[in-house]
């Protein structure tokens, strides 16, 4: 007999003593056994500031700091208006 899974991505933190903290609460009642997969970059992962920092300093962006490059102004384009 083939058992159905369901499966819940969320996010986390392997702690100094190498237990998961999930950064949220399960959505299920417990107590009840469960099957985890861990999924990880094997590089400590840059946030988002980062790569931002590293990306404004990249010799391959510097063409955007060319004033030619500065196409729009605040005056362009048309307030979004998600209520339609």
């Amino acid at each position: 007999m083939e058992t159905t899974m369901t499966a819940i991505e969320m996010t986390g933190t392997v702690n100094e003593q190498r237990q998961l903290e999930l950064d949220d609460a399960l959505p299920i009642p417990g107590p009840k056994k469960v099957r985890v997969i861990v999924l990880y970059s094997p590089l400590d992962e840059l946030r988002e500031e980062e790569w931002l920092y590293a990306a404004a300093r990249n010799p391959a962006f510097a063409f955007l700091r060319d004033p030619q490059e500065d196409v729009y102004s605040l005056a362009d384009g048309r307030p979004l208006d998600d209520q339609a």
